[in-house]
């Protein structure tokens, strides 16, 4: 086994990571704001949930393979990206759609959360 780990470097961890804990907590919002506030039958409340589930889903996949495929680990990484920016197009149009207005970044709400 000690010949198997020198050759394969440790991978996994991801639960450890800041990226999966804090996409995990937008998972569970998103899963929360959708089953308030979006049809539960609609495309966008399974679009959203999705895209905060692939957000986790591909960080935890992307760090099991880092120890054979940095590249597999990059790719996964940035499909991560990519699914929890299309997330935040979601929460945009449905801010834009319902008349609401983004925070400024220097609203206090935001500000204690830096």
């Amino acid at each position: 086994m000690d010949e198997l780990q020198s050759i394969i470097p440790k991978h996994g961890g991801y639960r450890n990571l800041k990226s999966f804990r804090i996409a995990q907590l937008i998972y569970d919002i998103t899963v929360q704001f959708c089953d308030c506030f979006i049809a539960k039958r609609s495309r966008t409340h399974d679009q959203m949930v999705q895209a905060a589930r692939s957000g986790v889903q591909n960080i935890a996949e992307g760090s099991q393979a880092s120890g054979t495929s940095k590249k597999t680990e990059m790719k996964l990484t940035n499909v991560a990206r990519a699914s929890l920016e299309e997330l935040k197009l979601d929460y945009c149009d449905f801010l834009r759609q319902s008349g609401l207005s983004r925070y400024k970044p220097e609203n206090p709400a935001l500000v204690r959360l830096k």
